[in-house]
């Protein structure tokens, strides 16, 4: 079996659960190419290249994107809305991934389209092992869109 990159947009505003993200993702030997930006206005920019994200050689087309909705700039709601709107977008697996377990919250995010919502645990072990999990089941088992 051959396990090709997967390309990763992490949005995400706490340097703390940046680094904790990035380095579950990359344990476990599965290669991932992880690209980061820290609030839904640089993630707009990015999905939709422009500015610092114009050029497609810098700024694939991720495969799965990995999304706070409590974010500056632009609410991470309103960046999944425009994701799921847009044409060439919209197929892209977005896994909401945050603190908030209210409810409005997740059946929010599930009525705009997130393909899953996770939360975040306080627990340093616990979030760890969510993101290994989640890795796993992204990266492993679900067959991603080719881009």
């Amino acid at each position: 079996m051959t396990i090709n990159p997967v390309d990763i947009l992490l949005v995400e505003d706490n340097r703390d659960h940046i680094s904790l993200i990035k380095r579950s993702l990359k344990s476990r030997n599965i290669v991932n190419n992880i690209r980061v930006v820290d609030d839904g206005q640089a993630a707009l920019d990015y999905l939709f290249r422009r500015g610092l994200y114009a050029d497609p050689a810098s700024s694939p087309r991720p495969h799965l994107i990995l999304l706070d909705v409590r974010l500056p700039k632009v609410d991470g709601f309103e960046v999944l809305s425009k994701i799921k709107k847009d044409g060439v977008l919209k197929d892209i697996p977005v896994i909401i991934l945050t603190p908030s377990d209210k409810d409005e919250d997740i059946e929010m995010g599930y009525a705009m389209g997130a393909n899953s919502y996770v939360t975040k645990p306080i627990d340093f072990e616990d979030f760890k092992q969510k993101i290994a999990d989640l890795k796993i089941y992204w990266a492993l088992v679900s067959e991603l869109p080719r881009r």
